[in-house]
C-alpha cells in the first residue's frame, strides 16, 4: 500500500433491503480502478462502518479484495468500540488479503494521549500491513497533533501515513517539517484538496470520487503536476460537489449523487434515513448546476 494518489474511501453498496450487496460493491470497485484510482479503502465512514457488525465489515474487505484482483491494493477501516475488537478486525483483515489499514480512534470514548497512544499501538502492532492513521478531531473528538504522530512513527515502521482531515491545511505543512518524508500525507477533506496537495500531500482519501471517479483523478493530477491553470478551473466547478463532503449528512448526500450518475442506490442504514426537505433540495440543486457546467476532460 503506497498510499499515494486518489483512493476512494469507498461507500457501502447496500440491496434495498438494507442487506450488503456484494456484487454491486465489486461493480463499483472495478468501476473507481478503470478511471485510475490507485487504492482502495473501505469500511470507513463513507462505508458506513458504525452501521456494520464485524463479520460484515470482512465480508466488505473480502468483495473489495476479489474485485481488485491486485490491480490496486486495498485498505480496511478500523473502527470499533473496544481495542481487542480493533485488534481481532485487523488480524481478519490481514487474512482477507488486504494490503493495509486506516487506523481510526475507537468509537464513542474520547481518550487522552495515554490511552489513545495504547490502543493504536496496538492496532498498529496487531499485523505487518502498512497502516494510515486517521486524524479527524471533528468527527472523533480525538487530535493527533504532529508531534503525537511522530511518536507513533518512530515507534512502529508500518504506520506509513496520515489522513488529515482536521480542517486545518497548516496540518499538512506541520508534519512535513517535523517528519520529512518518513510519511506519506493525505488529505482527507473533499474541499481541502487543491490547498493540501500544495502543502505538500501526496495522496487524497475521497468521497465524491464515489460518483466522479474521472474528474477527481483529474483535479488531483492537475494540482499535483502543478498544472495550476487546470487545477483551478476544476477545483472551481468541483467544490460545490466537494463541500458536500464537509456537511453532518454527508453519506446521504454523496449517495444520493452516486446514484443520479446511474452506480448505486441511496440506501443507507438507521439511524440516518434518505434525504428529505431542504437537504434534498439542496443537493439536487447543486448537482444540477454541476451538470450543466460538466467539464470535458
Amino acid at each position: 500500500m503506497q498510499w499515494t494518489g486518489v483512493i476512494p474511501a469507498l461507500t457501502t453498496s447496500f440491496r434495498a433491503n438494507g442487506a450488503f450487496d456484494a456484487r454491486a460493491m465489486a461493480r463499483h470497485c472495478r468501476w473507481q480502478i478503470e478511471h485510475g484510482v490507485t487504492g482502495l479503502v473501505c469500511c470507513g465512514s463513507l462505508g458506513e462502518a458504525a452501521t456494520l457488525s464485524f463479520d460484515e465489515k470482512l465480508e466488505v474487505a473480502e468483495s473489495c479484495v476479489k474485485a481488485a484482483a491486485g490491480r490496486v491494493p486495498v485498505a480496511l477501516g478500523i473502527a470499533a468500540l473496544s481495542t481487542k475488537e480493533a485488534v481481532d478486525l485487523a488480524r481478519g483483515a490481514a487474512k482477507a488479503g488486504c494490503a493495509g489499514l486506516m487506523v481510526l480512534p475507537p468509537y464513542v470514548y474520547s481518550s487522552d494521549w495515554r490511552e489513545m497512544r495504547a490502543h493504536v499501538s496496538a492496532l498498529i502492532s496487531a499485523t505487518r500491513l502498512s497502516c494510515m492513521l486517521y486524524n479527524n478531531p471533528p468527527a472523533y473528538k480525538t487530535d493527533f497533533l504532529p508531534e503525537q504522530v511522530a511518536e507513533l512513527a518512530a515507534e512502529h515502521r508500518n504506520l506509513r501515513a496520515v489522513k488529515e482531515s482536521s480542517g486545518d491545511v497548516r496540518r499538512i505543512s506541520a508534519l512535513r517539517a517535523l517528519l520529512g518524508e518518513r510519511l506519506q500525507l493525505l488529505v482527507g477533506l473533499d474541499d481541502a484538496l487543491v490547498e493540501g496537495v500544495r502543502a505538500g500531500a501526496s495522496g487524497w482519501i475521497a468521497g465524491l470520487v464515489n460518483a466522479f471517479p474521472a474528474e477527481s483523478v483529474a483535479l488531483f493530477e492537475a494540482a499535483r503536476s502543478g498544472d495550476a491553470a487546470r487545477a483551478d478551473a476544476l477545483y472551481a466547478w468541483f467544490l460545490p460537489l466537494l463541500r458536500l463532503d464537509a456537511l453532518p449528512k454527508f453519506v446521504q448526500l454523496i449517495k444520493w449523487v452516486q446514484a443520479r450518475e446511474g452506480r448505486g442506490r441511496e440506501t443507507v442504514r438507521a439511524p440516518r434515513l434518505a434525504l428529505a426537505g431542504a437537504d434534498l433540495a439542496h443537493v439536487r440543486d447543486v448537482y444540477e448546476a454541476a451538470l450543466a457546467k460538466r467539464p470535458a476532460l
